[in-house]
């Protein structure tokens, strides 16, 4: 289905990602951790072309991704759609236009100036925005709400994309810990009932560990682990995050301690 092969971004001298390796033959919520730097933002940048690849290939469903131009490009961003941590909402317009924007890509020039939505669209919109439990704010401009509902926001313009594939890029660094589990389990939830792929990069290894089926971690541009969240050992995690690190990057004390015991747990066992 997706195969990256010897992916590799390059800002001058820096690599940013370096030879990734990346195969998912079906569709998988698959989270992507590592320090900050570590190449994540700019991974999924490059799989919906908003950075162009230095080397490398991204191949989806037999459909060379890295060679699209123009309106191939195009479609390709409509099925892999994308959400940012800082939502990318436009503030002083109301949430159902702000879901309806998802369909721009479709719609003609003249449409999109005058701001003319069908109204079978606004009728999906308005499905979504319910579905991810927020429809009572669909008339309500953007900035009136709050962090955690404008991303389920984005997350409902994503889906008025009807996408093969979301890239959630830290989707809940700046939630606080109700609405991050909030919206991690809307993504979850996608995933599950929609069959969509959903690659997350995330900021701790709980919420990998919780939520997807598959992680991978990354440290300077490469990735170091590619497995299971119950694979995610204490000593896979030093790997990717540094030997000396604190792992205040990674998870919380009481994380590491769960870590720390199921390791020993494991020594134990085959004493």
């Amino acid at each position: 289905m997706l195969h990256i092969e010897a992916l590799t971004k390059r800002f001058g001298e820096n690599t940013a990602v370096d030879s990734a390796n990346i195969t998912v033959e079906e569709p998988t919520m698959i989270g992507i951790i590592g320090r900050s730097g570590a190449g994540k933002s700019t991974l999924l940048r490059m799989l919906n072309r908003l950075s162009d690849a230095t080397t490398g290939t991204i191949t989806f469903e037999g459909q060379d991704v890295t060679a699209l131009r123009g309106a191939a490009k195009r479609d390709w961003q409509s099925r892999c759609a994308m959400i940012f941590q800082q939502f990318n909402l436009v503030p002083r317009m109301d949430v159902v236009s702000n879901v309806l924007h998802g369909t721009l890509n479709k719609r003609s020039t003249l449409a999109t100036m005058f701001n003319l939505y069908p109204q079978s669209d606004i009728h999906q919109a308005i499905e979504i925005l319910d579905r991810l439990g927020i429809a009572e704010q669909a008339p309500k401009r953007a900035e009136a709400l709050s962090g955690g509902q404008q991303q389920r926001v984005a997350i409902a313009r994503a889906l008025m994309q009807d996408p093969k594939i979301i890239l959630a890029d830290e989707p809940i660094a700046s939630l606080d810990p109700m609405n991050a589990q909030v919206v991690m389990q809307s993504l979850r939830k996608i995933h599950e009932e929609d069959g969509r792929m959903v690659i997350a990069n995330l900021h701790t290894l709980d919420t990998a560990r919780r939520y997807c089926d598959r992680v991978i971690g990354m440290r300077d541009g490469r990735i170091v682990f590619d497995g299971t969240p119950s694979q995610l050992t204490t000593g896979v995690a030093r790997d990717i995050y540094g030997a000396g690190a604190d792992f205040s990057e990674a998870a919380t004390s009481t994380e590491i301690e769960t870590l720390d015991r199921s390791e020993a747990q494991k020594t134990q066992a085959f004493a």
